[in-house]
């Protein structure tokens, strides 16, 4: 059901709204970890290093992705906040006929370049052709992994987070499922993984696109027919989603760059980042998508031109979210030895010991990047992309070289000592554009 976030108890908006975004994020992220899980588990661990040493490279096409969703999400929640539905629905359709030609340069290009993006990030010989079978099925699914984040993120911008979450919870489900049949039942080894994601992201996909038509149905034709495309509001987009990709993809060419660190090291090293990494993620990306949420809440109220309830909305987040982190990082401290036995067997202590130390190092530090994360959300919902992009890059840059001097220094732990660094310079930079009141001034969709 379509929500309008402009009006009503600020703090019961946010909450109700997030929490199943939140859940969303969740079991994306146990459809993440699914691969490296079962993998790890019952083939080995240089099918989880293999799995890992992959998915820093899908990282890159997940950040196109993301970015898609970012615009079109900013876009259509502005329309839906100001009420604009022939433009709210211009802006969806426009979405998908950009991201369907995007996706399909982006599968050419991928499977084109698998090798050559494998040997950039110094890929063992004995993990190279398992890394580029699981590489090559993945982007064989980016039309699937595009049309889903953005129904999706469509869905969250008109104010309904609890149909993301309904898919997102069958879909990793059978993704688990589907994942232990092919590699126990069928002996498909790394390849099974990879089909697993393919098929189960290819059937959440067109069940989204289509619960998003049918929604789309239900608001109803407008008094004037809305156009398919419209490069004006392509642009409006653009504006937003090119920034989210850069963001995203200079992020992830910076994990590229720190993963082929990591391989320096060897498979020991490797398979204990690989564990320890997914784990990471699924924290920050949690956070994220709280933000995420705070952006469509901010956006509506930016399209009202409600600019206290945003201030508020942001103060929301980071309750919300800073409670999350922190109940994470206990549970990293107190318990993550056990939760990475779920990616490796008992005997594999070297693996474990290296896995633990980047999470005693970089888990106390959620809390930190939870400022910048929610902060960021904000300047984004305004449509303010420069200090969004100023605090990114610099927290990237730092890390990534950080990474390679405390390396040569200290070891692998030198590399996840660069995390907290990073993290709390671009908290910093963040805060101070956020308190600086710029962004207030903007706004994407004028």
């Amino acid at each position: 059901m379509n929500k309008d976030l402009t009006e009503g108890n600020i703090r019961s908006l946010i909450w109700k709204f997030t929490l199943p975004l939140l859940g969303s994020m969740l079991f994306q992220q146990l459809y993440n970890i699914a691969d490296s899980l079962v993998a790890g588990k019952f083939i080995g661990s240089e099918a989880l290093a293999a799995v890992g040493n992959s998915y820093e490279i899908t990282l890159i096409f997940i950040a196109f992705a993301f970015g898609s969703n970012m615009g079109s999400s900013v876009v259509v929640s502005q329309y839906f906040g100001a009420g604009k539905r022939k433009e709210m629905k211009t802006a969806i359709t426009t979405t998908f006929i950009a991201a369907f030609v995007l996706s399909a340069l982006l599968t050419i290009t991928g499977i084109a370049c698998t090798d050559t993006l494998l040997s950039l990030i110094n890929t063992p010989p004995e993990l190279f052709e398992m890394s580029a079978a699981y590489l090559d099925i993945y982007i064989y699914g980016l039309l699937f992994l595009f049309f889903y984040n953005i129904a999706t993120g469509i869905f969250t911008a008109m104010g309904d987070s609890r149909t993301p979450f309904l898919f997102l919870a069958f879909s990793s489900s059978a993704n688990i499922a589907v994942d232990i049949l092919f590699v126990t039942a069928f002996e498909m080894g790394v390849e099974g993984v990879a089909w697993a994601t393919f098929i189960c992201q290819g059937i959440s996909s067109i069940l989204s696109v289509a619960a998003l038509i049918l929604r789309l149905r239900k608001i109803g034709e407008t008094e004037e027919k809305a156009p398919l495309f419209s490069f004006r509001i392509l642009k409006q987009i653009i504006i937003i989603a090119v920034p989210s990709i850069l963001q995203q993809s200079f992020v992830s060419v910076g994990n590229i760059l720190v993963q082929s660190v990591v391989n320096s090291f060897g498979a020991v090293v490797m398979a204990g980042y690989a564990a320890a990494i997914k784990l990471n993620n699924m924290v920050i990306t949690s956070i994220s998508t709280i933000g995420n949420g705070i952006s469509s809440f901010g956006a509506q109220n930016f399209g009202a031109g409600k600019l206290d309830r945003v201030v508020k909305g942001r103060r929301e987040g980071i309750l919300l979210a800073g409670a999350f982190s922190l109940i994470a990082t206990i549970l990293f401290l107190i318990a993550g030895r056990y939760i990475m036995l779920l990616f490796m067997n008992r005997s594999e202590q070297d693996v474990l010991i290296e896995g633990m130390r980047f999470l005693y190092i970089v888990s106390p530090f959620y809390i930190v990047v939870t400022l910048k994360i929610i902060t960021d959300a904000t300047l984004r919902a305004a449509g303010d992309m420069k200090p969004f992009m100023i605090s990114t890059f610099s927290d990237l840059i730092l890390r990534v070289a950080l990474a390679f001097i405390f390396s040569s220094i200290l070891g692998s732990v030198g590399i996840w000592l660069s995390w907290p660094i990073g993290w709390a310079t671009g908290t910093a930079i963040s805060l101070f554009f956020f308190q600086s009141g710029h962004w207030k001034k903007r706004n994407a969709m004028k």
